[in-house]
């Protein structure tokens, strides 16, 4: 599942994670172009096919593409001297578009007065099989077997085709992954109709549908697919023409090689009206990108992890990775309290020489998430600040004197009939400095302010359960008035956290919380900045010069990002060989099954790491 509206087209050559694997595993791996991937295909699949006929099952994450592979399938099938024939399995057992519209539809939110953007709308867990015609699934089953005869290679594509009805039929399975944001360009460029759809639509229309049931169909399948272990190819359909096949025991490994190690994800670049200059200038973005609003470093649900095998580098989905990988990467009570979602994100909200501050906004938590959205649990944050310019400030709670009835007027007037809320009547703020933590639990009306980095750190919700409450009047890039959710925000937000309670601590919301020493050693000391018992998650900083000890102990996935110097390296004690350099504003996780291991500072300068953990308990919150 992805809620990644519009990334921009960038692909970042630098995150690359170097696994030792096998030299059998790197030669398995078949690449140099679609066309020599079919032939090297239907190559493996020719001597069985002569002698009595082979059916092969094509699946795939939402937006793959099998035609071209089918096409070239066919090509090859001629010059070998063997029959070729393709069933498109959508065609011959979904529903009608008309009955999948009369399924979706009604989980969507279609009122603007609620919802402006129309976003929002409840999360189907159907499957696949909610949506196939019993009919024309029993006609496809009897017709599926007949067609198999020697000397001919069958090919059924679709998405859905390997569900657990249909896997039988097929002697060979494949499955065509890819990462999220090609997935997202994919779809805004107009490749991608939604299931039962025979032309694509409205794109952010398309995208939620996609969200709410496509994605979400294409990511339980998955995951029951890795776990059966009932894939024989798996295929990486990043770009169509240049396709890379390997037998999924070749995944698997590359996956349980890569979990040994401290590694980085991918980032995704995202523009925005309130971006800023920082990370542009410090990742060394394309010129063309007007900004860098959003840097999606480590946001499960929308990053890759890029692994370098032999000549071949494999950008792999992330939640691919964590579905094969899920225990050793972050603990089986982890697995077990988020049914094998990694419930932690991580972005950067760049807003350095800006033009203006984030929206005022707030988020839902997890029982009005359940109720009307179908999703998981509650959507928290919390923001660490990195760097800052003049009069940088971090908006959180409501002032002691706020009158909020007053402050629900002026938004909604602002919404209503474009007049300015004077919100510094209403939001209490602090002054920013590098180190400032600051928690969000759901509800906690808050923004960052102009001219600042901040490392903003979620939780599990997967969907963007944003309640913009005030914009000051700002137009979007196409020049509208950019919608805000006032409805919802006031629905949701909580009108106790005031400046006096989120400073006091004694309060339960107590969230903006002074660094308290936690752990120390020989040169190093590790800091609490933020826990608090509505959140899971427990952030920390990490001081030192020459190096810092740590152990997960088998039990929780740390991740790291380097807040202040120049380079550390991140090596295991117990195989040395197995690290990776992090630099300045670089976020590396730690997997839970690394045990003890080593920050080391490879510069001069003295180290700030920020360390994000789950807390100690939090397998025994609710929702």
């Amino acid at each position: 599942m992805s809620f990644m509206y519009n990334p921009f087209p960038y692909h970042d050559p630098k995150p690359v994670n170097r696994p030792e694997l096998s030299e059998k595993v790197k030669e398995s791996i078949v690449a140099g172009g679609t066309p020599n991937v079919a032939k090297k295909f239907v190559a493996e699949l020719a001597d069985r096919a002569r002698r009595e006929g082979v059916i092969v099952g094509f699946d795939g994450y939402t937006t793959a593409r099998w035609d071209l592979m089918i096409n070239l399938m066919a090509r090859e099938c001629d010059l070998l001297g063997l029959g070729f024939e393709s069933v498109d399995c959508n065609e011959a057992t979904l529903k009608s578009g008309k009955e999948i519209d009369d399924i979706i539809d009604p989980l969507l939110i279609w009122d603007t007065k609620i919802d402006p953007t129309l976003l929002y709308g409840k999360v189907y867990h159907g499957g696949y099989e909610g949506l196939v015609d019993e009919a024309k699934a029993e006609a496809f089953k009897a017709a599926v077997p007949a067609m198999k005869a020697p000397g001919k290679i069958v090919a059924i594509y679709g998405y859905g085709s390997l569900i657990r009805d249909f896997r039988g039929l097929y002697d060979v399975k494949c499955f065509f992954d890819l990462t999220p944001m090609n997935s997202m360009l994919r779809i805004r460029a107009g490749e991608y109709a939604n299931l039962g759809k025979k032309h694509t639509g409205i794109i952010n229309r398309t995208i939620r549908r996609c969200y709410y049931c496509d994605f979400e169909n294409a990511v339980q399948l998955r995951k029951n697919l890795f776990e059966e272990g009932a894939i024989d190819w798996y295929f990486l359909d990043n770009d169509r023409a240049n396709l890379q096949m390997m037998p999924f025991s070749t995944f698997a490994e590359v996956c349980a090689q890569l979990v040994k190690y401290p590694f980085r994800a991918k980032p995704c670049y995202l523009e925005g009206v309130w971006g800023g200059t920082y990370m542009k200038k410090q990742r060394h973005l394309p010129e063309k990108m007007r900004n860098a609003a959003w840097v999606f470093d480590f946001i499960p649900m929308e990053v890759s992890v890029l692994v370098e095998a032999g000549t071949e580098k494999l950008d792999i989905n992330y939640c691919s990775f964590v579905h094969k990988e899920g225990a050793a990467l972050m603990g089986e009570k982890c697995v077990k309290k988020y049914k094998g979602y990694f419930p932690i994100r991580f972005n950067w909200d760049d807003s350095y020489h800006s033009t203006g501050n984030m929206s005022i906004q707030c988020h839902s938590g997890g029982e009005f998430n359940i109720m009307n959205y179908n999703e998981f649990g509650r959507q928290d944050e919390s923001y660490y600040v990195v760097i800052t310019g003049h009069e940088a400030k971090t908006f959180i709670g409501f002032r002691d004197d706020a009158d909020i009835p007053a402050f629900f007027k002026e938004i909604e007037a602002a919404d209503t009939e474009h007049k300015e809320c004077d919100y510094m009547k209403y939001v209490s703020y602090e002054d920013s400095k590098p180190g400032l933590q600051v928690m969000l639990p759901a509800g906690t009306i808050h923004s960052s302010g102009r001219n600042q980095v901040i490392l903003e750190i979620g939780s599990l919700t997967i969907g963007s359960y944003t309640y913009k409450m005030y914009d000051y009047l700002r137009l979007d890039f196409d020049g509208k008035q950019r919608p805000i959710h006032t409805r919802l925000g006031e629905m949701n937000v909580n009108q106790h956290r005031r400046t006096s309670v989120i400073h006091d601590p004694e309060s339960r919301d107590y969230i903006v919380q002074k660094p308290r020493l936690d752990a120390s050693g020989d040169g190093w000391a590790e800091y609490i900045l933020g826990e608090n018992p509505q959140m899971y998650i427990s952030l920390r900083r990490l001081e030192f010069e020459k190096k810092c000890e740590q152990d997960t102990r088998g039990e929780k996935f740390h991740v790291l990002t380097l807040v202040d110097g120049e380079k550390v390296r991140i090596r295991s004690v117990e195989h040395p060989e197995r690290f990776f350099d992090l630099e300045f504003m670089e976020i590396a996780c730690v997997p839970a099954s690394m045990g003890k291991y080593v920050v080391e500072n490879l510069g001069r300068e003295p180290i700030r790491v920020h360390k994000t953990c789950l807390r100690d308990g939090y397998e025994y919150d609710p929702a």
